[in-house]
């Protein structure tokens, strides 16, 4: 029986090891090597932007949208019911920069319909047929955004998903917000490249318009008050019409979350849409949280036993090692300088804390269900 339990134990350790290992190298590397289209296209754009009091964002940010060195685009924002000085600020803004154009949701007591309608309603006035969307608290790395990310498209490719950083600051809190967002950037980019698109953040992302017309996405999911961004590439993104960006001037900054219970709740809305990622990625993304633990812990209690000390340590160091040179190969890429070195620190830690959210999120659900 004991000897039984040994060849159990010795098995899980392999395959968390080979799962690993195949995971670095066939999802992690893909957006390490991609090589983006030449920029030989200056098709005009729009950028979509939704405001819910942002006043102080939108002073801060929204010029460095609206100076882009594009030849021809323009940035309508929606004010999504603010009750501070958006509406003033934008209208100030708006005798700035002519290609600067604004609506506003009246505020209802009674119903609030969330950034769904804000962006149905920016990507109707839109002029042009592709569009941008990035967030009121994000600003552009550098003024060729809008070259960079819209060069990605194609006759065949109508959603490009680009990559939205936070802010750097200093403090290990800072660094963990940092690594995560580009550990899932990475992640889901490779996904992509690997024609299994399941996600995108709305700070920094593209499509077309007739795309999103002709899917009628938002009318499906009303009743999700977030996760716009990841429900419109569920819905619409297929191997065929999707890429991805990973250059440095192609990406936007955003202001970083002020503490943990902050990102916390941040984390806490985007993980709502988790549980509707078709059942294959689902099954990618467990499998590989799942046997990264595994791997952690069995190689922890492998230094009880010091004739297995030299095969975990082995492992564990090849492990780390193709780990820390794919995510170098992408940092790199990305322009996220020596993030990469952060893995030695939250590795493991990471599926930790996003498995606690994800289960508060489900008892939350379980009790509104009950009340």
């Amino acid at each position: 029986m004991e000897q039984t339990t040994l060849y159990i134990i010795i098995g899980l350790y392999a395959f968390s090891w080979l799962f690993q290992f195949f995971y670095h190298l066939y999802f992690l590397l893909k957006p390490a090597l991609f090589i983006p289209r030449d920029k030989d296209q200056h098709q005009p754009v729009s950028v979509i932007i939704c405001a819910k009091n942002e006043a102080d964002n939108l002073k801060a940010f929204l010029p460095s949208v609206c100076r882009q060195d594009h030849p021809e685009f323009e940035v309508i924002v929606v004010n999504d019911c603010s009750t501070d000085d958006t509406e003033m600020v934008l209208a100030q803004l708006k005798t700035e920069f002519t290609n600067l154009y604004y609506t506003s949701i009246p505020l209802s007591k009674q119903h609030y319909q969330g950034k769904k309608l804000a962006l149905t309603l920016g990507i109707k006035a839109a002029n042009h047929e592709h569009l941008i969307f990035t967030d009121a608290d994000c600003q552009p790395a550098s003024e060729h955004w809008l070259t960079e990310i819209s060069s990605q498209f194609t006759d065949e490719k109508h959603i490009i998903v680009g990559h939205g950083r936070y802010e750097k600051k200093k403090g290990l809190f800072n660094l963990f917000l940092r690594y995560e967002t580009f550990f899932n950037a990475v992640q889901y980019m490779g996904f992509t490249l690997r024609n299994k698109p399941f996600m995108a953040v709305g700070r920094n992302m593209a499509y077309t318009k007739s795309l999103f017309e002709n899917s009628n996405v938002f009318k499906r999911y009303l009743n999700i008050a977030s996760g716009d961004d990841d429900l419109f590439m569920r819905q619409c993104a297929t191997k065929q019409n999707t890429t991805i960006q990973t250059s440095y001037n192609s990406q936007t900054i955003s202001i970083a979350p002020k503490n943990f219970n902050e990102w916390i709740s941040r984390k806490s809305r985007h993980l709502t849409t988790a549980p509707l990622y078709k059942f294959g990625i689902k099954t990618w993304l467990i499998t590989e949280a799942m046997t990264r633990q595994i791997f952690w812990v069995l190689t922890l209690c492998s230094l009880f036993f010091p004739t297995f000390v030299p095969i975990a340590a082995g492992l564990f160091i090849s492990r780390l090692l193709v780990l820390h040179i794919v995510l170098a190969k992408a940092a790199n890429k990305m322009g996220e300088n020596k993030l990469y070195w952060a893995t030695l620190l939250f590795d493991f830690i990471t599926p930790v804390v996003i498995a606690c959210v994800w289960f508060n999120n489900f008892i939350s659900a379980k009790k509104k269900k009950w009340k």
